[in-house]
């Protein structure tokens, strides 16, 4: 691949992981990066991702090819004003944060257009910092751009196969719709997933009952609540009228449907869970955006030592790789009581013939 050489303000999850891709792809790649807590960079440099540091803003930012700010929101936008006196014609601006309005606002108040472009990898985990970030979380991601009045056709389609060779999706949209498409798909639900957390720590007994059995579908809904809390601050602060107007017609449904119940009412109550269910169902079924596919099985064994290790060790043998393993305590709605997570769809399908030749009863997820 052809040399290039890419700046870094902020280096988090996705930030991280957008270098650790960029690192994978272009063997003579170049990276700086910057971040309010050196030992982070100092991290990415032991770990061969990061090849120079900077301890501010500064001229290690000069003749850059791309530049990705990946700080907060309301930083990006502090940090784009530190950046402008370093900013070379050639360097393609752009950002990470999954809303757009503001920062295309300070670009535009910079006089930045010509050379920036909107970026939103539609990936992450409940896990933070560089430390959790990986190459993989940007394979069959959308990644969504965002050009300005201004932006350069060539500048936009250059970017467009830069965010290809990561293995992500790249998807050029306007950046109100995208803020609007977000609200609704991210925002809106972090906030419910943060409010149902809330009702049951709210509502709880001494004995902390919900809290002790909560698990399956619970979990599930609200795993997303363990995400920064000064992130959710920031987008909530930077996209209040699409959150509002969504939170306002999502209440309204709640209204509705606690009326259905409240008055007995079969049909509605059915209709509203059936909709949701048909429409759910219809999403694409690949691995891409906020909501990730899970390649689940759950098996049923006994409660005897040595069960799981020896699940584990039969996989293992096999060359099947696991994600993730671990006892399900709550069999409301799993038939099995142990949960193994893979990789990917092949590894499922071999995990689950393998199991069922050996007896383990099994249901994929």
């Amino acid at each position: 691949m052809s040399s290039l050489s890419c700046g870094f303000i902020g280096l988090g999850l996705i930030g991280g992981s957008i270098a650790r891709a960029l690192k994978e792809v272009y063997s003579d790649i170049h990276i700086v990066a910057y971040a309010p807590h050196r030992t982070t960079v100092d991290a990415a440099i032991e770990a061969g991702i990061v090849d120079e540091g900077a301890d501010d803003i500064d001229s290690h930012f000069t003749n850059l090819d791309y530049i990705f700010l990946c700080a907060p929101v309301e930083h990006n936008n502090e940090n784009l004003k530190k950046l402008k006196p370093f900013l070379s014609p050639k360097t393609t601006l752009t950002d990470i944060g999954s809303v757009k309005t503001s920062i295309h606002e300070h670009v535009k108040e910079n006089g930045l257009e010509a050379q920036f472009i909107g970026g939103h990898p539609m990936t992450g985990t409940e896990r933070i910092g560089f430390l959790n970030s990986k190459a993989s979380l940007l394979e069959n991601a959308y990644y969504i751009l965002s050009k300005t009045p201004s932006t350069d056709e060539d500048r936009l389609n250059r970017y467009y196969d830069l965010v290809k060779s990561m293995g992500a999706i790249p998807l050029v949209v306007d950046y109100k719709q995208h803020d609007f498409a977000t609200a609704a798909i991210s925002h809106v639900p972090h906030v419910i997933s943060a409010s149902l957390v809330n009702l049951v720590h709210d509502n709880d007994n001494e004995d902390k009952l919900m809290k002790t059995i909560a698990a399956g579908g619970f979990k599930d809904i609200t795993r997303i609540s363990s995400s920064s809390p000064v992130m959710w601050q920031q987008i909530c602060l930077t996209n209040p009228d699409n959150i509002s107007d969504l939170l306002a017609k999502y209440i309204s449904s709640l209204e509705d449907i606690k009326k259905a119940i409240d008055e007995k009412d079969a049909d509605k109550i059915k209709n509203f869970f059936e909709s949701a269910r048909e429409y759910r169902e219809s999403f694409i079924d690949v691995s891409r955006g906020p909501i990730k596919k899970a390649y689940t099985l759950h098996v049923d064994i006994a409660d005897k030592p040595g069960n799981l290790a020896a699940v584990a060790t039969l996989l293992s043998v096999n060359d099947i790789n696991i994600k993730n393993i671990g006892i399900v305590h709550n069999r409301e709605y799993e038939h099995g009581s142990l949960g193994i997570e893979f990789h990917d769809e092949d590894s499922l399908s071999k995990a689950s013939e393998l199991l069922c030749t050996h007896g383990y009863p099994i249901m994929t997820k």
